[in-house]
């Protein structure tokens, strides 16, 4: 029998729900910026997967290299203190234009664009732009022999522009590391990218695959700081502390360190890399990153995974009975809300609550935004099975329990819901363990996760094979704990079942 006569509380019910994720959201909305602080915390943007300009030192833990050094002396300077975050390249900009963070510092090349949205300090380093092909390709040794070909980059990179402007396909990829593979196993041609970037790889991996094939002639890139336009007085103070450290010899100091010349002037000299990661084997690369990959499992992928699956089942419940009320007041929203979670990718629902809501006012810390995403797709999916559990209860349940005086939110909660919950538990359990997996799409909102410490392992040691293996046997430990424990209730549920 379909719910009727108390659907004035139902309706209570579900608008209380709106409520609490109202307040949710509101409680991420930002607040007066405190100004009066004697030093300013600056959010930094970073790869931490770049090296040798940013990456993750896998004997310390800690993140390290030349634009780390060279934003930690200008801090030094500036007065500022530094808390990074760590994002893939495409995702910085849209992070700055959020305000989840104040600054880039990952090797930002100049261009007008650039100049033209953003306020860009005064370089600190310059390079030049090579070509780089498979060790066995010799046809493409300049930009017009890259016309009609497939080259890698990096989506918003001032490179992907260069290969676009000479004619080239462009297949987006997340970092020098990743197209090198892709080089050496024949899915592209070519790659445009920053002469140092190559040679610290080279000269980490020793490979042989592939190789520099030509230098790009009038390409010499400056490379800078990156702000929002409102942040007048951050890149003024930027760029004071820049001057002075070119001026007193820190700049050159820490190129030198890194690089053997000094690349924040222009002909500084030819660059002698050592590499960034070397004399480690397999053995040791899987060792190093094992800790860090199980610190994310524990620390961002179980606890997003609970909070989410917990506040998804709550929206399920809520939005499954709306949706058998007989008022339409109830069942449109409903109906809606569930059609728009199952017809749109999670990735885009989780890029509308961290990227898009910050520019209508409502902005959330990067854990709070990727909780909501996950518990309002949880909800979606969840809300059609528990519906059509409580369907599959015979109707002469209700009717039995009504005859001997029941009322209807009784009858629910106690002879309705039990049922159905015997019922939704191996579907809802799917849902979980798809949640599982579906966390790692979090590392794309700036939340540090398993795949997340996996994708910075690889990007150093260039280990995919074993590492993404090893992030794979963590999401399956972690699922399989689920099932045993989906097997244990469905047994003690299955005791009651007539």
């Amino acid at each position: 029998m379909r719910p009727g006569p108390r659907s004035p509380r139902l309706l209570w019910a579900f608008l209380l729900l709106v409520g609490v994720v109202g307040m949710l959201l509101a409680s991420g909305s930002p607040v007066a910026a405190q100004e009066q602080d004697e030093r300013r915390v600056v959010r930094v943007g970073t790869e931490g997967t770049y090296p040798p300009f940013s990456f993750v030192d896998p004997r310390t833990g800690e993140l390290t290299g030349y634009d780390i050094e060279v934003i930690e002396a200008v801090a030094d300077r500036a007065g500022w203190d530094l808390e990074f975050v760590r994002a893939r390249f495409d995702a910085l900009f849209p992070a700055l234009d959020a305000e989840r963070i104040d600054v880039i510092a990952n090797q930002v090349t100049v261009n007008p664009e650039r100049e033209a949205r953003y306020l860009l300090s005064r370089p600190y380093t310059y390079s030049r732009g090579v070509i780089v092909t498979a060790a066995d390709t010799d046809d493409i040794t300049s930009l017009e022999d890259l016309e009609g070909r497939t080259t890698a980059q990096t989506e918003t990179s001032n490179w992907a522009q260069v290969a676009r402007d000479a004619g080239a396909r462009v297949q987006s990829v997340e970092g020098f590391a990743q197209t090198a593979e892709l080089l050496a196993q024949g899915r592209v041609d070519a790659t445009v990218n920053d002469n140092i970037a190559v040679l610290d790889y080279l000269a980490s991996t020793g490979s042989d695959e592939i190789k520099i094939a030509g230098e790009i002639e009038g390409e010499q890139g400056e490379q800078a700081l990156v702000f929002r336009q409102s942040e007048t007085a951050l890149h003024a103070e930027a760029n004071r502390a820049l001057e002075g450290l070119a001026d007193d010899g820190t700049l050159a100091e820490i190129s030198e360190e890194y690089f053997g010349a000094d690349v924040s002037v222009p002909d500084g000299g030819d660059v002698d890399l050592g590499g960034s990661d070397t004399g480690r084997s397999r053995w040791d690369v899987v060792q190093d990153a094992a800790w860090p990959m199980l610190r994310g499992t524990i620390k961002g992928t179980i606890p997003l995974t609970i909070v989410s699956f917990v506040l998804g089942l709550a929206i399920a419940l809520a939005v499954a009975l709306a949706r058998l009320s007989p008022s339409r007041l109830l069942t449109l929203p409903a109906r809606f809300y569930v059609s728009v979670i199952r017809g749109t990718p999670l990735l885009v629902q989780l890029f509308i609550v961290f990227y898009g809501l910050p520019q209508v006012g409502v902005k959330m810390p990067s854990y709070v935004a990727a909780c909501l995403a996950l518990s309002l797709n949880v909800g979606g999916y969840g809300a059609e099975i528990i519906r059509s559990s409580i369907l599959a209860v015979p109707r002469g349940q209700l009717e039995a329990a009504r005859t001997i005086g029941m009322e209807y939110w009784q009858a629910l909660r106690r002879i309705i819901l039990p049922q159905a919950a015997r019922i939704a538990v191996p579907p809802l359990s799917n849902t979980l363990l798809s949640l599982v997996k579906d966390t790692s799409l979090a590392s794309l909102v700036l939340v540090p996760e398993l795949f997340l410490e996996a994708q910075v392992a690889a990007a150093l040691s260039t280990e995919y094979l074993p590492l993404y293996a090893l992030a794979a046997l963590y999401y399956w430990v972690v699922c399989y704990v689920v099932s045993l424990g989906q097997g244990r209730l469905e047994r003690r549920l299955g005791r009651y079942a007539v």
